[in-house]
């Protein structure tokens, strides 16, 4: 099992295979943005396989493919089914904004992926063309329509709460997710680039009493994928609610991830700037010994804590590029 110098298990590997999106949330990447990653330092099929193999011969058993927009990666299936069948993946996930879902999801699910998580922020068409830059509500609602159709069962739903935005949309869509058998988690906006650093977000800390009385939640032992939420179900546990709270309660002490970025670079923490490129390495050969050594060395870089609070100007990349 790999342990940073702070004896925290890394268990959990966030790759991201592009850096490329087709909305521009507000809280993420901002609009007009173009200095993108080129395609040929984009980490292939194989080089992902490799990294992802020496991970899990470490003892790491958790992936998830981000990005940018995982799904605007052409054959991403066929990446899936190489990762599903290497040995020691437990457990292979998918964070996606929805857009392109309802044309993959059988696809994605023959292929291997076990579990999705998919970023809506409101069931307002004008909110979410607000937030996002397109009139992308009907495309989300049905792409999550055909995943559930495909056989994904565990599907989470993300919310990034913004005052005056869509805060006060928070109770309409616990009520869809409970409707649809899905999981609401709302995560606070985290200070990446100008564009999260001029996000409004919320201190959800503040939210969760109320919240818990209209719904009738209680606090869960639920564990779900391994990640930060903490979760809070109604008695029948139709209802559950996730918080991921970086800024107001943040989980540093307990964090078990690092993120590879679409160009092999392999970060410790979002809100710092330690990291280990692996592309030149792997291009150069390295022996798979070598390589394990290289992830060993990186894991001990990894800060006690980010900083986004006692410096929240600090990280200049945006979300996409690291891999949200």
């Amino acid at each position: 099992m790999l342990r940073d110098r702070f004896g925290r298990s890394i268990d959990y590997l966030r790759l991201s295979v592009t850096d490329r999106c087709d909305l521009r949330c507000s809280y993420c990447i901002p609009k007009g943005f173009k200095n993108f990653e080129e395609p040929a330092n984009w980490l292939g099929f194989a080089e992902i396989q490799r990294v992802v193999a020496a991970f899990a011969r470490l003892g790491t058993r958790r992936f998830r493919l981000t990005g940018g927009e995982p799904l605007l990666r052409r054959n991403l299936p066929e990446l899936i089914g190489m990762l599903a069948s290497q040995p020691g993946v437990d457990d292979l996930s998918l964070s996606t904004n929805g857009t392109q879902l309802a044309a993959q999801a059988g696809a994605l699910k023959a292929a291997g992926l076990q579990r999705l998580n998919v970023s809506l922020d409101s069931l307002r068409r004008d909110c979410v063309a607000s937030i996002s830059g397109s009139d992308s509500l009907e495309q989300v609602l049905q792409g999550l329509s055909v995943a559930r159709a495909a056989g994904f069962k565990s599907i989470k739903i993300n919310m990034v709460p913004l005052a005056g935005v869509n805060d006060h949309d928070i109770d309409a869509m616990l009520a869809y997710c409970k409707t649809h058998g899905f999981i609401l988690r709302l995560i606070e906006a985290m200070p990446m680039g100008h564009t999260g650093q001029q996000a409004d977000g919320l201190d959800l800390s503040q939210l969760l009493h109320s919240l818990s009385e209209r719904h009738g939640l209680t606090p869960s032992a639920l564990s779900l994928g391994g990640g930060p939420a903490r979760y809070w179900q109604s008695p029948d546990g139709s209802c559950t609610l996730g918080l991921i709270t970086p800024m107001s309660q943040h989980f540093c002490a307990s964090c078990n991830r690092v993120r590879l970025s679409v160009d092999g670079t392999l970060y410790m923490c979002l809100g710092q700037e330690e990291k280990l490129e692996l592309r030149p390495l792997l291009r150069a050969g390295c022996s798979d010994a070598e390589l394990e050594t290289a992830i060993r060395t990186a894991i001990e870089l990894k800060p006690e804590r980010h900083e986004f609070n006692q410096q929240p100007q600090q990280i200049m990349r945006f979300m996409s590029m690291t891999g949200g």
